[in-house]
C-alpha cells in the first residue's frame, strides 16, 4: 500500500430491504448489515483541509442507503455487486470491498454474508 493511501471503513450500516426468493422474503423487509472498505489516494486531502480534496464517505453512504432501501433483490450477490458499484464509482478509488450480512438466513447460523471486491 502506498503511503498516501487512505482507507475509509463504513462499519455495520444496518438497513432493511426486500432480499430473497421465498414468499416471506418477498413480502417482508429483512435486516442487512453492510461493511464497506474503500482505498483512495488522499495525498491532496492530507496536505489541505479542503473537503473538495477528500472522498466524501457521507455521499457514498447516502447512495448505498437509497439503493438498498428503495429496491428489491432476489440474490445477495446482486445486492452486493450493486453496492460495490457505488463504493467504487469515484475515479480516485483504487480498491473497494463490500460485505453484506443477511442475519438469520440459516437456522443455526448468525448470518450469511457475501463479499465482493473491486481493484483498479
Amino acid at each position: 500500500m502506498k503511503p498516501e493511501t487512505a482507507i475509509i471503513r463504513i462499519k455495520n450500516l444496518r438497513l432493511r430491504t426486500f432480499i430473497g426468493i421465498k414468499e416471506d422474503e418477498i413480502q417482508n423487509r429483512q435486516d442487512v448489515i453492510i461493511n464497506v472498505v474503500i482505498h483512495y489516494c488522499a495525498e491532496r486531502a492530507r496536505n489541505s483541509d479542503n473537503v473538495e480534496d477528500a472522498l466524501n464517505y457521507r455521499t457514498i453512504t447516502k447512495k448505498i442507503i437509497e439503493l438498498i432501501e428503495n429496491n428489491r433483490f432476489s440474490l445477495l450477490e446482486n445486492l452486493t455487486n450493486q453496492t460495490l458499484a457505488i463504493a467504487s464509482e469515484h475515479p480516485w478509488v483504487e480498491f473497494a470491498s463490500v460485505e453484506i450480512d443477511k442475519p438469520h438466513a440459516l437456522r443455526f447460523a448468525d448470518s450469511v454474508s457475501m463479499e465482493l471486491c473491486y481493484q483498479k
